[in-house]
């Protein structure tokens, strides 16, 4: 007998097909039909809540950021990944107005924001995500991290998943302190950073999603995991099949409901649409389908190499032996013979 009692699930306030096929009930219903409740550690309490950065949960599905992903399974978590999605999201080097920063060329003895280690390297992911946006800013200009001074800046640790998360507007990593005239640069992504930067009239130095070359914004969510507790996988792979034929189906239904899709990114990303349409710009929603093709593992062993290397994980991680693909191969031929696109 299977010990699974119930589903699981967890996102990160960012484009995913998961959270859109969670909030339109696919999720539920799916899992329901196999007479499993499922629950969303959104709305969890600290104990379960956690297991968004350890994933230690049997029967936890994880669409998010790398950091904790990678952190976890380096320290041992029993993660399998399944998935892989790539989505452009306004990564960008912020600058004040006449500061004289106005490319990646201009960086160069700059006073860059690098928020503080938090408690674990998996909760770290604010300076992870600095750290790594900026170096690609810099290669853009011929520069290296030794080019810039980094300038420690507090990083939120108040929750940032559970019922006990700080509601509101939360205020991107350095962002005071640019606005303040403490440091010169700040690397920020997503809505709500595009938000505050409006709101603070700071403008963009580095655009780093107009680069030709994806590699210089390999980041936390480029490429972004979706990971599955293991024993789930070993006791009931139908039902790891089942979540990934909601995430597609999800994926096919953004395709052609942009504008739902940026109504439900609002909620998600607790943004103004002008913030959502300025983070996510062109096709984005045509691209939220998972895969995981050769050049999306390369990108993301880029990923590795570099947290490896600046301390942001306890041992390598092997990818090859961390990639489970047959679960998404069933999941396009299930919704193949369903004669559903995906």
């Amino acid at each position: 007998m299977s010990s699974v009692e119930k589903i699981w699930f967890t996102r990160c306030p960012v484009p995913t097909a998961s959270g859109l096929a969670h909030r339109q009930g696919w999720l539920a219903e799916a899992f329901g039909a196999a007479g499993l409740e499922v629950g969303v550690l959104q709305d969890a309490g600290p104990d379960l809540a956690r297991h968004h950065f350890d994933h230690d949960l049997l029967g936890l599905f994880r669409e998010g950021g790398n950091v904790p992903a990678l952190a976890a399974r380096s320290a041992g978590a029993p993660t399998r990944l399944i998935g892989l999605t790539w989505i452009e999201e306004w990564q960008s080097i912020l600058v004040r107005p006449g500061s004289g920063i106005k490319d990646a060329g201009g960086l160069r003895g700059a006073r860059v924001a690098l928020p503080g280690w938090a408690g674990t390297r998996a909760t770290s992911f604010p300076r992870a995500m600095a750290l790594h946006g900026v170096k690609g800013a810099l290669t853009q200009g011929g520069l290296t991290l030794d080019d810039v001074t980094f300038v420690d800046v507090p990083a939120d640790l108040s929750p940032s998943v559970g019922r006990d998360a700080r509601g509101g507007r939360l205020s991107w990593p350095g962002l005071e302190q640019l606005n303040a005239g403490e440091v010169d640069a700040v690397y920020v992504k997503g809505a709500r950073a595009a938000d505050q930067a409006r709101e603070l009239g700071l403008v963009v130095a580095v655009d780093l999603d107009a680069h030709p070359d994806p590699r210089t914004r390999v980041n936390n969510g480029t490429p972004r995991p979706i990971t599955v507790h293991e024993r789930l996988l070993e006791e009931r792979p139908e039902l790891v099949v089942t979540f990934l034929a909601q995430t597609l189906r999800a994926a096919d239904w953004a395709t052609e409901n942009l504008g739902p899709v940026r109504e439900i990114l609002a909620g998600e990303t607790r943004s103004d649409a002008e913030g959502v349409a300025t983070a996510y710009r062109g096709d984005f929603h045509r691209s939220l389908h998972p895969e995981l093709s050769d050049e999306r593992l390369a990108l993301l062993r880029v990923q590795k190499d570099f947290l490896l290397v600046h301390g942001f994980l306890d041992a390598d991680v092997d990818l090859e032996a961390w990639v489970a693909p047959e679960p998404l191969r069933l999941a396009r031929e299930r919704l193949a013979a369903e004669g559903v696109a995906a």
